[in-house]
């Protein structure tokens, strides 16, 4: 593989911070799904959903998810497909496995803005991670009138599988099982966001884990981390580094990788593809 020198040496770096680490604390975003191929436009959009795009204009699935659908019938054939495309699908490129292999033997934790799952379909530990923004694989009632969410595979396999002319059948919409409202999916979009029992006992795992090595030899990797959210993972990575001189930050962000000037030397910024990044180190 063909890198800049500056590239080169940088990877040289991150492969060393690897190996020496006794803790790694990964933090991802959507730029991570992407290099594994969860893409949300061309090809894979034309793949899956060009009748959709056909009939309501749009041309890719996140613009999908926001279309104004007249009935709730057409709603949930477009989300249950797109659940079924993005969460319920293992995606196209290995990345995610290739990043378990990477970090195999450190005592590892892991924090995301993702919420199709990868992490975990890849073998990485569920008490090691820590969805903020929610999961594609839940419903949780939209006004909420409680704090629980539901796992949704059984009945989004349905809808996908039974919908005709991109409708769903009547019976298969999702309602709360308390209110009889309609259910929606716990994703973090406005302040009806569900946090239950499971995200706060995932995000109290964290905390706890995040304290206990303030002063450890840690690696705060993060990857595909964008500015959409940069309080949740990127800015909490930069303070954490400068509080402790044993660790070094290091960002693999094609465009976007970048760190401010107290932690510089303890910095290792990649600009360039994960996929190419972590196959070199690997």
């Amino acid at each position: 593989m063909k890198f800049t020198q500056d590239a080169s040496a940088q990877i040289d770096r991150l492969k060393e911070a690897l190996q020496n680490a006794d803790v790694a604390v990964v933090g991802a975003g959507a730029g991570l799904s992407a290099a594994a191929g969860f893409s949300y436009s061309g090809e894979r959009f034309e793949k899956y959903f060009s009748d959709f795009g056909q009939k309501y204009g749009f041309r890719d699935m996140y613009s999908g998810g926001f279309y104004p659908y007249k009935t709730p019938e057409e709603y949930w054939a477009y989300w249950s497909r797109y659940i079924l495309v993005n969460r319920y699908m293992d995606p196209p490129k290995p990345v995610y496995q290739t990043l378990l292999n990477l970090v195999k033997g450190k005592d590892c934790f892991v924090i995301t803005t993702n919420v199709d799952h990868c992490f975990q379909k890849a073998g990485f530990d569920k008490k090691r991670l820590f969805y903020t923004q929610g999961d594609y694989g839940l419903f949780q009632c939209s006004e909420p009138c409680h704090n629980k969410t539901y796992g949704n595979e059984e009945l989004v396999r349905r809808m996908a599988e039974e919908q005709r002319d991109m409708r769903i059948p009547e019976e298969l919409i999702p309602r709360c099982p308390v209110c009889g409202k309609p259910m929606t999916t716990n994703l973090r979009a406005d302040d009806r966001f569900v946090q239950d029992e499971g995200w706060y006992a995932a995000c109290e795992r964290y905390e706890r884990f995040i304290n206990a090595h303030r002063r450890d030899n840690v690696l705060y990797l993060e990857l595909g981390v964008g500015y959409n959210t940069p309080a949740i993972i990127k800015y909490p990575f930069w303070r954490l580094t400068a509080q402790n001189e044993r660790a070094i930050y290091a960002c693999i962000n094609y465009g976007e990788a970048f760190c401010p000037g107290q932690i510089r030397e303890r910095a290792i910024c990649i600009n360039d593809d994960i996929v190419n990044v972590l196959s070199a180190i690997g």
